[in-house]
């Protein structure tokens, strides 16, 4: 009975062990939960969305590009509405299936600017 009783005392310690704090922190930071640091309440368009675009889609659908963009336009809050509205611009950003994947040729945008895109479309993506 005693040895049944230090068995189940070791096996109890190893699961407690096995659930610590930091097991716990690096589960949170797995790259489908959101960083902490990656805020994405109140959106707007001009402050948080036009950088991204600046960044990763301008040199490609911008209005002064005249690289293959298939007619794409993003700059300008008209261009880039349309495509929130219909979906198309998530599509594209995440990935999903029946969508091209962009940005073209490069890694795809992190989490985070995926994450402050869709709350922007999410809350009306508006011309604010």
């Amino acid at each position: 009975m005693i040895k049944r009783s230090f068995a189940l005392a070791g096996i109890m310690t190893v699961i407690a062990l096995s659930c610590s704090k930091q097991n716990e922190e690096t589960l949170s930071q797995t790259p489908s939960s959101p960083s902490p640091s990656c805020d994405t309440a109140n959106m707007k368009y001009a402050a948080n969305v036009v950088p991204i675009l600046q960044s990763n889609c301008y040199s490609c659908h911008g209005e002064s590009t005249n690289s293959n963009s298939n007619g794409i336009l993003l700059e300008g809050y008209s261009n880039l509405k349309a495509r929130a509205d219909n979906g198309q611009l998530l599509g594209v950003i995440t990935h999903a299936d029946g969508f091209p994947a962009m940005p073209q040729g490069v890694a795809k945008l992190s989490d985070c600017n995926i994450n402050i895109i869709r709350s922007w479309i999410n809350n009306g993506a508006q011309n604010n």
